[in-house]
């Protein structure tokens, strides 16, 4: 068993999949992942939903996972990582974590089941099923507007007494249950907000940190503002703050990842701003204002 329930905080980025002509484009994958070693993120999440891992195949899986690794090698930071995946069979689920459980990763990122709606007894049971099956940690994923179903804290709670359970990524939308559960989790439990525009108010509130899209963007801001609350410089966090907000809300004017996708194209990370179908590339209103504020950026770091 690895230490992800030691390694579960800070700034984790959940890495986009860069695509060239249908294909996984490992050049610029490993270009990604050797410029993001030496910023100051704390663990990679791989093939979510900012890596558009429902439309992964399961060789391109495992693909992605090893060239990270052998980059991070390279680079000489062994930074954590979690896999993510999702599903509504959880036979299916535990299936994947056997195929996947000797592969070079620190620990899963678990959505709940999506389209079947279960019961709260029905999501502590098929965690728990998944959890007592896992070879790595698991960390909860709570995302109700995309799944159809919310934990509850209650459920959570229970969860969390799971030795296999370490953590979650917290898009609950709902800052009361965030702020309740941050109150009430037994020690060690870790608590990352998912959602980029409450980074600052989910760390204020007590949050670990932050599993950040916009963080591919001025990520050395994204981790200042993380720093700066660790050491208790309320201000000085709330400054660097200013300087991102904007844009978290950029970031996702379109479906993510199509915006992050291009702005990472036009600031020469990847070959190729491509995403898969269903997703389609940003529009050309869009891609008109992401070319601004790129070029403002580059103006003001000048």
């Amino acid at each position: 068993m690895t230490g992800l329930r030691d390694q579960l905080h800070g700034l984790w980025l959940p890495l986009v999949t860069p695509f060239q002509d249908g294909a996984l484009d490992e050049r610029s994958l490993r270009r990604l992942t050797g410029h993001y070693c030496a910023h100051g993120i704390d663990g990679l999440i791989l093939g979510a939903t900012s890596g558009e891992g429902m439309t992964l195949r399961a060789a391109e899986r495992e693909r992605l996972v090893a060239v990270v690794r052998e980059e991070m090698a390279t680079a000489g930071r062994n930074l954590p990582i979690c896999l993510g995946l999702s599903g509504a069979d959880t036979s299916r689920l535990q299936e994947r974590l056997d195929e996947t459980a000797d592969w070079p990763i620190d620990g899963y990122l678990i959505a709940s089941p999506y389209y079947v709606r279960p019961s709260q007894r029905g999501l502590r049971a098929h965690f728990e099923a998944l959890a007592d099956h896992a070879a790595w940690p698991i960390a909860l994923y709570n995302i109700p507007y995309r799944c159809a179903v919310n934990i509850s804290n209650q459920t959570m709670l229970r969860l969390a007494e799971h030795k296999n359970i370490v953590g979650l990524k917290d898009c609950g939308a709902s800052r009361e249950q965030s702020i309740a559960l941050l109150r009430d989790r037994p020690k060690g439990f870790r608590v990352l907000t998912g959602e980029d525009a409450n980074y600052f108010e989910a760390l204020s509130d007590g949050a670990d940190g932050g599993i950040v899209l916009s963080a591919h963007v001025e990520t050395a801001t994204f981790a200042a503002i993380y720093s700066e609350h660790k050491r208790g410089n309320h201000d000085a966090a709330l400054a660097r703050w200013h300087e991102v907000d904007e844009l978290t809300r950029l970031l996702f004017a379109e479906p993510s990842p199509a915006p992050a996708k291009y702005w990472l194209w036009r600031s020469g990370l990847i070959d190729s701003p491509e995403v898969r179908l269903p997703m389609v590339e940003v529009s050309s209103e869009l891609a008109a204002t992401i070319d601004r504020e790129i070029g403002r950026r580059m103006t003001i770091a000048a």
